[in-house]
């Protein structure tokens, strides 16, 4: 197994941290993950630094196959390490492999992703780069900024070039690819992709109703938003659990925003995916829609206000967090709840997938996720001196072969195959003898549990709970009710991201308070027109111009 090493990367980002902390008068703190340095390998900077480029001023790259370098190679790599996976890379099953295949050594310099944040713009502001950023979760704006400033390498030729996997995802799927290309051209990031036939992993979470229950008082699913209402009402007054009290909870879900987004469709809402909270396309002008502002939202919001007002929603779900919602979840309180699968992160039995609800204006829309989930899951910065190695390091992932090591591991040792092709988990993961969770047992070998890295999530190789059969199910019930077109996040000019920043943190903030006093009645609906004068004079109408702009370069890219 690969012992960890050091490198000058930690060196600086404690220098800097320094500095930070004593301009800044206050503490920072170590952390679980994050960067640190010792006296010696302090004294090993000169070292580290000549060793990273291995034995071979230019070692000799493989345009295909492995090795990808007849000579050894060492690149530093910073990521974002999430609760759950493997806690240091650098002594993981996969990447000890992957090195053994590749010839390059990657160093990795873990950062929990609690302080991820943090500690990322630290190194970006240092100056001072690692080769690459993996699993990082760097934001949008920031693959545009840092693209621009030099800092993130352009990665277009060499996709084309040393990228055939990805190159091939781009060109069968051009919504992809231009929601990846930045408005100079260029593409500075690679993304993790849902493929997109993958449904159940882009209509997700889902709403789940308890069958137990529904079979209980005799209750068909709903189908409408007055059915919906009716039912939840008759959890509330019908004693399901038969204990003769009043404590059932109707809806719960950890957040408001779990409800509206599954009640959006059911007033055609959001109706071009959750990658754009806020705009949407008016059906009857064609043309964008700030829909926050829209009647229908206002419809929404009373609709939800009439299930708060009357506790048919769980009355604390402002404030409730994951881990109570799955608490109560376990403890069979809820007829109907909005959050991940009730059987591989409920560990409970009785729930179905809901059907998706026709609204008063007959409407009857899923919101669904764009394939592309994110842009900043992987640069290579200018530091790196291979960065065609890089690609093709990188790239491996893309590909069936890839996106089975990276999932499943390694034939024997994690899975088998079946005499029909497929595979599945040995025991040892599956029912791991030893009373680890799935996610506790594959990470002993793998790093993909808690996400956030690169790469492709199909439903063949992926195995976590939008692959089981309860979510497919739930998915293909939703399915005929997707959206024509889903579009991925819109690029945007540095000069447009300074002003969207700008007016977009102020509008987001407003509309989150005032839809929770809409709902819990703390402010009358018959405030609406001065919420939406409000909105319009915090600069809604530039807003729109910056968003107009990026949709165009859209449609045109």
């Amino acid at each position: 197994m690969k012992g960890t090493r050091k490198s000058p990367l930690l060196i600086t980002i404690i220098i800097v941290m320094l500095l930070v902390t004593a301009c800044n008068t206050g503490n920072t703190s170590g952390e679980n993950g994050s960067p640190s340095s010792s006296p010696t390998e302090q004294g090993q900077q000169s070292a580290a630094s000549e060793s990273k480029k291995g034995p071979g001023e230019n070692p000799s790259l493989n345009e295909s196959g492995f090795p990808i370098t007849n000579e050894p190679i060492k690149l530093d790599f910073v990521a974002g390490l999430p609760a759950g996976s493997h806690p240091d890379w650098n002594d993981a099953m996969l990447f000890n492999e992957y090195e053994k295949m590749t010839g390059i050594d990657i160093q990795w310099q873990m950062i929990s992703t609690s302080v991820l944040e943090e500690q990322r713009n630290i190194i970006l502001a240092s100056g001072e780069l690692p080769d690459a950023f993996y699993a990082a979760l760097i934001p949008d704006g920031d693959v545009m900024k840092y693209g621009q400033q030099g800092m993130f390498i352009p990665l277009n030729d060499l996709i084309d070039k040393f990228a055939p996997n990805i190159k091939k995802l781009l060109d069968e799927n051009p919504d992809i690819r231009k929601g990846l290309t930045m408005p100079d051209g260029n593409i500075y990031s690679i993304p993790r992709v849902y493929d997109p036939g993958f449904t159940s992993v882009l209509v997700n979470p889902k709403q789940w109703i308890n069958t137990k229950w529904a079979e209980t008082l005799n209750l068909k699913l709903p189908e409408t938003t007055d059915e919906f209402y009716n039912y939840l009402k008759a959890i509330k007054e019908g004693d399901p659990n038969g204990n003769g009290e009043a404590d059932e909870i109707p809806y719960g879900a950890d957040g408001i925003g779990r409800l509206t987004k599954y009640l959006h469709g059911a007033w055609g809402l959001q109706n071009r995916g959750s990658r754009h909270a806020y705009v949407d396309v008016n059906p009857e002008t064609k043309e964008l829609r700030f829909f926050p502002t829209d009647p229908k939202y206002k419809e929404m919001l009373e609709y939800i206000n009439k299930l708060y007002s009357e506790e048919l929603i769980d009355q604390d779900i402002f404030t409730v967090n994951s881990s109570e919602l799955l608490a109560r979840l376990q403890e069979d309180v809820y007829g109907v709840y909005n959050s991940w699968d009730p059987e591989s992160w409920g560990n409970v039995e009785n729930f179905v997938g809901a059907p998706a609800l026709a609204g008063p204006n007959g409407d009857k829309l899923v919101v669904s996720n764009s394939p592309l989930t994110g842009l900043g899951h992987f640069v290579i910065t200018s530091a790196n001196e291979y960065p065609e190695a890089t690609m093709r390091w990188i790239d491996y992932f893309f590909s069936e072969e890839g996106s089975e090591m990276f999932f499943m591991g390694f034939e024997g040792v994690t899975f088998k195959r079946n005499a029909d092709g497929t595979t599945e988990f040995l025991d040892e993961i599956a029912n791991n003898p030893n009373g680890l969770s799935f996610d506790q047992a594959i990470a002993q070998y793998l790093v993909w549990p808690g996400g956030g890295m690169p790469g492709i999530l199909s439903q063949k190789y992926f195995h976590g709970g939008e692959s089981l059969p309860l979510s497919v199910e739930a998915a293909e019930l939703l399915e005929p009710y997707l959206p024509e077109e889903t579009w991925p996040p819109f690029s945007f000019t540095t000069e447009e991201n300074t002003r969207m920043a700008a007016i977009s943190s102020d509008i987001s903030t407003y509309i989150r308070e005032m839809q929770a006093k809409f709902i819990t009645g703390e402010v009358p609906f018959s405030e609406w027109e001065s919420y939406v004068e409000t909105i319009q004079k915090m600069g809604l109408a530039e807003y729109m111009e910056i968003y107009q702009a990026a949709y165009e370069r859209y449609k045109n890219g």
